[in-house]
């Protein structure tokens, strides 16, 4: 997001989780699997500290940082219209109002265009894969998230529209068998795509049955920037073909 808004020249410093865009990488490193370094934040003489809750960065850094006089600003995205705020968010921190605002626009004429283009079109019932434990049970998308948003705007449907905003969003192989997709999603390579046919009674899926098991980007669909609308545009061709 930062880079988005034309700050990334600004950045001194990232955890090691962060690998785009390519610019980034070679910045000293703040963090990682092992925690976060509030020292090391210090040291690079930061004036402002971007975070979101993953990871537990929010709990490890923010004491810290107000007690040395350094602003924290914790980002969420819950829904797409909450990652269009953040931008505009960020671009006000850091003096980017303009280009922040000109981006949100842009980014939202794109869905609108695509919201056009599927206007009268029945949506197509999805599966999302995210994760999957090893024991018949797969993660999926969270309903009232940005990821969900994106499956609606592309002219999608989940198959799971209801799960429980509580705990992670699981189902079991059993529970995707009765929903029986129309098209199976995953966020991931293509070797976990080919996989999905092999499972047990999985060849039995309409989406199996039809050729319509996709790897679709995580970065597209998994992580909360503009490349979100990216995943929309992408997954639209996808679902509904050469008119989206």
């Amino acid at each position: 997001m930062l880079a988005a808004i034309g700050a990334l020249d600004r950045v001194v410093g990232i955890e090691a989780y962060t690998h785009f865009p390519p610019e980034v990488q070679g910045l000293p490193l703040v963090g990682g699997r092992l925690g976060f370094s509030a020292e090391a934040i210090a040291r690079l003489e930061a004036d402002l500290v971007v975070m979101t809750p993953a990871r537990n960065a929010a709990h490890a850094l923010t004491e810290p940082m107000t007690r040395i006089g350094v602003p924290v600003l914790v980002v969420t995205h819950r829904d797409l219209p909450q990652v269009f705020a953040n931008l505009r968010l960020l671009g006000m921190a850091t003096g980017q109002e303009g280009v922040a605002e000109a981006l949100v626009a842009r980014l939202e004429a794109r869905l609108g265009a695509v919201r056009a283009r599927l206007a009268g079109r029945a949506p197509v019932r999805v599966f999302m894969e995210t994760s999957s434990t090893g024991r018949g049970v797969y993660g999926t998308l969270r309903p009232g998230s940005y990821s969900f948003d994106a499956i609606r705007l592309a002219g999608g449907e989940s198959v799971f529209p209801e799960l429980s905003a509580n705990g992670p969003p699981l189902v079991s192989g059993e529970a995707i068998l009765r929903a029986d997709p129309a098209f199976y999603l995953v966020a991931g390579r293509p070797d976990q795509a080919a996989e999905v046919p092999r499972r047990t009674a999985f060849a039995a899926l309409s989406a199996v049955r039809a050729g319509r098991v996709h790897v679709v980007s995580r970065a597209q669909f998994l992580i909360p920037g503009p490349r979100v609308v990216d995943g929309v545009e992408s997954l639209a061709q996808l679902l509904h073909g050469t008119a989206a």
